[in-house]
């Protein structure tokens, strides 16, 4: 196991105090808070390095290149693409899911066609699909999730394909349910009657091994700032075949071939999908996150913050009146909650004057909280630098709450 407070210690806003109580960040599912590593990679860049990539031929402008591509290729590993070219760098998963959406729907569907997604989806796999939907005529159908919090099993699944079925984008892990999703298997199904599968990997990337080959998913969606690195840089990966099919999504400078009044020709993958300038920057922070996920290793983290998440279901049975929402197993570093009566986002608020950062709301899954019949939870997410401590610190505050009201 590895040392928890030496880890502590490369995130010193996590020593910080708010209304004069010691900081519980228990918010990671929204964004992870940086270590010292990839703040320092990103400052020593913009004092050092501070020139736009691809396009000069300065010793600044192909040194910023070499650490852009170097973090390309750093991606690739990570999730283990057979190439860099089927990484392409995005501001987000919400960007790289509506890249896809765009791309895709405009060359690949016709009038009448449809797209599955789940119940459980979070809006940014849900809206972007809307909205290809009305424009071109398309239909979005959702699978449904048993009482437990689970997806529907794979002959339900098989019950809602048919040869109107065009493209599944699914979660991987739920960002409210902290529910894991058996995506091998639906990537088996949709693969047999020939349906590429998009994966939004946003809640499971910082937490467990991504093998895109193994599990042969077409595309896959992660963010950078979920996984300890910066804001504003995310991922798309796409399978090469299928990235050669897709039109761009965006046009303007990198993405460009030739320009000519009579047409413009593209460049080759990945570039095609990258117009304008990137933020590389982000994408050298991005690739100091996932070295220093690398150097604690994943399956460590994985098997850490599981049980943390046991501990932390464990001690919520010990209040009356808890609800706590999705499978009691085969679930991530994410636990939602209601209190009785109370209202999560008093809940929130009270948990907030002592020191504790928890999510409430409807975490952008309304359609899961209807599903669940509620407005809104409480939401405590973990990450690697959290301790059975600050889980204590949540129950024991959570207890003050109850005997308030």
């Amino acid at each position: 196991m590895f040392d928890i407070q030496k880890i502590r210690n490369d995130f010193p806003i996590l020593s910080r105090e708010v209304y004069g109580k010691p900081l519980v960040y228990l918010d990671n599912a929204a964004t992870t808070q940086k270590p010292l590593c990839v703040l320092d990679a990103m400052r020593e860049e913009y004092l050092n390095v501070n020139a736009n990539v691809h396009r000069g031929v300065h010793y600044l402008s192909q040194q910023a290149t070499d650490l852009h591509e170097a973090a390309r290729e750093k991606v690739r590993c990570f999730v283990n693409a057979s190439k860099a070219e089927e990484i392409v760098f995005t501001r987000g998963t919400t960007e790289a899911i509506n890249l896809v959406a765009s791309s895709f729907c405009h060359s690949q569907m016709r009038p009448g066609d449809e797209i599955l997604v789940t119940d459980m989806e979070h809006h940014s796999n849900i809206v972007p699909w809307q909205l290809q939907a009305e424009r071109l005529g398309l239909v979005v159908r959702h699978l449904p999730i048993t009482d437990e919090g689970r997806l529907c099993d794979v002959k339900t699944i098989e019950s809602f394909v048919n040869e109107r079925t065009k493209i599944i984008s699914m979660v991987h892990v739920s960002n409210v349910l902290g529910a894991v999703n058996p995506i091998g298997d639906v990537i088996a199904l949709a693969h047999k009657h020939g349906i590429p599968v998009l994966v939004d990997a946003a809640q499971s990337a910082p937490h467990m091994r991504l093998d895109v080959q193994a599990l042969d998913c077409d595309f896959m969606a992660f963010s950078g700032h979920k996984m300890y690195g910066p804001t504003g840089i995310g991922v798309l990966y796409g399978k090469e075949e299928w990235l050669e099919k897709l039109p761009p999504y965006q046009g303007g400078g990198e993405m460009i071939d030739k320009v000519s009044w009579e047409g413009t020709t593209f460049e080759r993958l990945p570039f095609k999908f990258e117009a304008g300038t990137p933020d590389f920057v982000a994408t050298h922070g991005l690739a100091t996150a996932i070295d220093y996920l690398d150097s604690l290793g994943l399956e460590k983290i994985e098997e850490y913050e599981s049980s943390l998440t046991r501990y932390c279901m464990k001690q919520l049975q010990t209040l009356d009146g808890i609800a706590v929402y999705g499978p009691s197993e085969q679930r991530d570093a994410v636990i939602s909650f209601n209190m009785g009566e109370i209202h999560h986002l008093d809940v929130g608020t009270l948990l907030d004057r002592l020191g504790i950062a928890v999510r409430t709301g409807h975490h952008c899954a309304q359609p899961l909280m209807e599903r669940l019949g509620v407005s809104g939870t409480v939401r405590a997410s973990f990450a690697l630098y959290n301790t059975k401590d600050e889980v204590d610190a949540l129950v024991a505050a959570l207890r003050r709450i109850q005997q308030m009201f």
